[in-house]
């Protein structure tokens, strides 16, 4: 069965930093590509960030990008997201996800399959 978890959430002031980290199952990990998407209170889920399996491609969401950092760690299993100036509106649930359509980036969330339980993430002003 496979398994993602996350962590390195919190609390975090505006500008600060935070990595959050999703541990996946092997056949997960080196058959998936891997994204984290998160969910501000009210509001839909919507995509951040996405690394291609085989190429380790990345693709960022316009709000993120030059800010958030995503990578993997094959040997561990593990992707990360490397958050840095964070804003109030960053604030939300962050999820990691899996996902095998053959299109890269997926940016919907009916693309992904395998989704963690996410984790917190609240950036005071």
């Amino acid at each position: 069965q496979v398994q993602m978890v996350e962590s390195g959430g919190g609390l975090v002031q505006a500008g600060g930093s935070l990595r959050l980290s999703c541990a996946a199952s092997e056949r997960t990990f080196s058959t998936h590509d891997m994204a984290w998407f998160r969910q501000a209170p009210g509001k839909d889920r919507e995509f951040v960030a996405a690394i291609a399996w085989r190429t380790g491609k990345t693709f960022y969401a316009d709000s993120v990008k030059g800010r958030f950092t995503i990578s993997n760690d094959n040997a561990k299993n593990t992707v990360y997201l490397q958050m840095n100036g964070l804003k109030p509106e960053d604030t939300g649930v962050y999820y990691c996800a899996a996902s095998q359509v053959p299109v890269f980036p997926a940016r919907n969330v009916w693309q992904y399959e395998y989704w963690g339980q996410g984790t917190q993430v609240t950036v005071s002003s």
